[in-house]
């Protein structure tokens, strides 16, 4: 089933800042398809010695769990856009990799699921064009239902590698205390602009998250 198209479609993919090949042997070099997800956990990436490759024999039995903030306030200074591009690369990555995708989409009147532990596909990708910021933000949501759904994930299926990442501009009102993260996880702040508020950062600390913002993230 093809995903619904959300609000305000207006957001273009901007080119993706990140980079891989085929799989390779999970170690520093400069050939083979980067894990991003253990590379940015590990820390920002200074050179290429720092990227950590994948595995040949670890492309099974590992879910990356993303959030994607496409509210209202992402439409700003092309936040989304660039959010896009990332996302782009990381899909691709995935499909490559045949890890599992559970992904929320966190914008308009409710949080959406797009994926629930399926392989990347056309479909997705599809979304991913489509996708525009409209609406509010449901981030807390998402985070609620992402955390409810990968307790049920990791009882069912216990050794499977698990990663949150979130995308978000962090442009939330006073919100109450939220519960840490069941996995390894990564903020991906969007926000841009002269002006900014800076919650992700915060956000990111509450759920025990590596922060990051993606204006750090490089250009390989």
């Amino acid at each position: 089933m093809r995903p619904r198209t959300a609000s305000g479609a207006d957001a273009r993919p901007s080119p993706g800042r990140l980079k891989g090949g085929r799989s390779g042997a999970q170690r520093s070099g400069q050939s083979g398809s980067i894990d991003w997800p253990a590379t940015l956990l590990r820390g920002r990436p200074r050179t290429r010695q720092d990227l950590l490759q994948r595995p040949r024999s670890a492309t099974a039995g590992e879910l990356w769990l993303v959030i994607v903030d496409a509210s209202a306030s992402t439409r700003r200074h092309g936040a989304l856009s660039q959010a896009k591009g990332l996302l782009a690369q990381l899909f691709e990555q995935a499909y490559r990799q045949r890890a599992r995708l559970a992904v929320l989409h966190a914008g308009g009147a409710q949080a959406q699921w797009l994926r629930q532990g399926q392989q990347s596909g056309v479909a997705l990708q599809l979304w991913l064009a489509e996708l525009g910021a409209g609406g509010g933000t449901p981030l807390l949501e998402a985070l609620a239902q992402a955390g409810s759904w990968l307790t049920r994930r990791q009882q069912l299926k216990p050794a499977e590698q698990q990663r949150l990442l979130i995308l978000t501009d962090g442009r939330l009102r006073d919100w109450p205390p939220v519960a840490a993260s069941g996995c390894p996880a990564l903020l991906i702040d969007i926000e841009c602009g002269p002006i900014r508020l800076g919650r992700s950062r915060l956000l990111a600390a509450q759920l025990g998250a590596e922060y990051r913002h993606i204006d750090a993230l490089p250009t390989l």
